[in-house]
C-alpha cells in the first residue's frame, strides 16, 4: 500500500466486513485482517478498492497504519478478544488505540482497560447496534474509554454513525472504561423487553380475536404510523405477511416457538440483581425465552390443564386502540427500568452518563430505534442533565396517566383468557409498585422477625425493633 491506512478492522465476519466497508465509503483508508485466510481473500476479491484492502498478517497491519494506530476488533466476545490482544501485543506502541466493538461483558472491558492502560495503550469498549445493515449504512455507536481515545476516533465514528432526528450522528462518548459496553448491554435488555411485549400483542390478537397474520400485520402497520413508529414494528409487517415457501399459508405459523438468545439479556438481568436494581420487564423477557425453549415440557403440561375458552372482553376496534396505548406505556416502563439501572451502575462505577445523549443516539441505527426515543430525549433534556426517574418527568407522567386504563384493560384481558403476559404484565406491575407509597413489605418484615429475629423499623418512631413473637400462642 502506497499510503498508510487510517484504521484496521480485525475480524472479517459479517459485521466486520460491513463496518470496514462503511468506514471506507466515508473516505477513510481501511485495512482488514482475519485469522481465516479464506475470509480475507474472499473479502479482498469482492470489496477491495483504493480505500479498502485485506492484508496477510498482524505485522503487515502494524506497518501500514498511521500512528497512533487504530485497531477495531470485530471478533466474538470472551477469549477470542484476549487472543487477538495477545497476538497484537508485539506490534502495539504507546498511544495506540484498540477498539473492541463486539458484545463483550463490561467487566471484561474494565479489566482490559486497566491492563492496557499500564502499557500506555488506549483500550475502548464500544457498543455497536444495528445488525449487518446498520453496520454498513450507519449504526448507533456507544464508545467508552478515555477522552483522548474519543478525540482521536470521533472523526471516523461521527462519519459512519446513523443520524438522529435532527441529522446529528448517533454516537457520543458514553463514559470511561466499560461504560460503552454497559450501555449497549442495557440497550439489548430493553430490546428483549420490547420484543416480548410485541410478541404478547401478537398472541392476544391471534388467540382472543382469531386474527390471521395478514390482519395482525395491518394493525401493526397502523401502529407504525402512530406513536409506536419504530424499526421493530416496521419489520413486523413483512414478517407477518410472508407466505411459506414449503406449504400453503403464512411462514410465521410454521416457525417453531423457541426463541434464541446470545447472553446480553441474561447479563443485564444478573447485573440488576447484583446491584439491587429493579428490572422486572427485561428479566421476565429473558425468562420468557427460556420458557419457550422448554417446548416438550410445555406440550406435556398443556394436556393436564384446561385453558379458558377465548373470549373478547373488548370489541376489536376498541381493543386495537387500547393495545396501542398499553404497548406505549409498557415500553416507557421498560425504558424507565433500563435507565434506572444505568443510573445505579453509573453511580457505583463513577461514570458520568448523559441520559439525554443516550436516548438521542438510540434514535437512529440501533434495533430499538423509535420515535419514542425522541420523546424520551426531549424529556431528559428538560431534566437538564439530572439522572431523574422517567416517571417523575411531567411529559411522561401525563402520557402514563392517559394510557393507564388501557394498559390495565389489556393485561386484564390476557389474564382472563389464560394468556401469559410476562413483559406487559411485569411492566404494569413495576409501575403500580413504583407509584405506591405503601406496599405490603411490612408483613414480610414481621414474618422475617418472627422466624429469624431479623428486626424491623417502625413508621412512627426511629430505631431498630424486635418483637419476642415466640411468647405468642400459635
Amino acid at each position: 500500500m502506497k499510503q498508510k491506512a487510517d484504521i484496521a478492522v480485525i475480524g472479517l465476519g459479517v459485521m466486520g466486513q460491513s463496518l470496514a466497508r462503511n468506514i471506507a465509503s466515508k473516505g477513510f483508508k481501511v485495512i482488514g485482517w482475519d485469522r481465516h485466510k479464506e475470509k480475507s481473500e474472499a473479502f479482498l476479491k469482492k470489496y477491495a478498492n483504493k480505500n479498502l484492502q485485506a492484508v496477510s498478517s498482524y505485522k503487515f497491519v502494524a506497518e501500514h497504519l498511521k500512528t497512533p494506530r487504530k485497531y477495531l476488533l470485530m471478533v466474538p466476545a470472551g477469549t477470542a478478544v484476549d487472543e487477538v490482544l495477545k497476538n497484537l501485543k508485539p506490534y502495539l506502541a504507546k498511544g495506540d488505540i484498540v477498539i473492541d466493538a463486539g458484545n463483550s461483558l463490561y467487566t471484561d472491558t474494565i479489566r482490559r482497560t486497566a491492563e492496557w492502560q499500564k502499557k500506555g495503550i488506549h483500550f475502548v469498549g464500544m457498543g455497536v447496534s444495528g445488525g449487518e445493515e446498520g453496520a454498513l449504512r450507519g449504526p448507533s455507536i456507544m464508545p467508552g474509554g478515555s477522552e483522548v481515545a474519543w478525540k482521536a476516533l470521533s472523526p471516523i465514528l461521527k462519519k459512519i454513525a446513523a443520524k438522529d432526528f435532527k441529522g446529528n450522528p448517533c454516537v457520543t462518548h458514553v463514559g470511561q472504561d466499560g461504560a460503552g459496553h454497559y450501555v449497549k448491554m442495557v440497550h439489548n435488555g430493553i430490546e428483549y423487553g420490547v420484543m416480548q411485549m410485541m410478541a404478547e400483542a401478537y398472541q392476544l390478537l391471534k388467540e382472543i380475536y382469531g386474527l390471521n397474520p395478514e390482519k395482525i400485520a395491518a394493525i401493526f402497520k397502523g401502529y407504525n404510523r402512530g406513536k409506536l413508529k419504530s424499526y421493530l414494528f416496521e419489520i413486523s409487517e413483512p414478517i407477518l405477511k410472508r407466505k411459506d415457501d414449503f406449504k400453503k399459508g403464512y411462514l410465521i405459523d410454521n416457525i417453531l416457538d423457541k426463541a434464541g438468545q446470545k447472553g446480553t439479556g441474561r447479563w443485564v438481568a444478573i447485573d440488576a440483581l447484583e446491584r439491587g436494581a429493579v428490572l422486572p420487564t427485561i428479566t421476565l423477557a429473558v425468562y420468557a425465552r427460556s420458557v419457550s425453549a422448554q417446548k416438550e415440557q410445555r406440550g406435556a403440561l398443556e394436556k393436564l390443564y384446561k385453558k379458558p375458552k377465548a373470549k373478547a372482553l373488548i370489541p376489536l376496534a376498541k381493543f386495537v386502540k387500547e393495545l396501542e396505548n398499553a404497548l406505549y406505556a409498557g415500553m416507557i416502563s421498560s425504558y424507565a427500568q433500563g435507565f434506572e439501572l444505568i443510573a445505579v451502575a453509573a453511580k457505583e462505577q463513577g461514570w458520568k452518563i448523559d441520559f439525554a445523549e443516550i436516548s438521542r443516539i438510540w434514535e437512529g441505527g440501533c434495533i430499538i430505534r423509535a420515535d419514542m426515543l425522541n420523546f424520551l430525549h426531549q424529556a431528559f433534556m428538560k431534566a437538564k442533565g439530572k439522572q431523574v426517574h422517567l416517571f417523575t418527568i411531567k411529559e411522561i407522567r401525563n402520557t402514563l396517566q392517559k394510557d393507564l386504563p388501557s394498559w390495565r384493560n389489556v393485561v386484564g384481558s390476557g389474564t382472563m383468557n389464560g394468556i401469559a403476559m410476562p413483559a406487559l404484565g411485569s411492566s404494569l406491575n413495576y409501575f403500580e409498585q413504583m407509584t405506591s407509597a405503601v406496599l405490603p413489605a411490612n408483613f414480610i418484615q414481621a414474618q422475617r422477625d418472627f422466624f429469624g429475629a431479623h428486626t424491623y423499623e417502625r413508621t412512627d418512631r426511629k430505631g431498630i425493633f424486635h418483637t419476642p413473637w415466640s411468647n405468642l400462642k400459635l
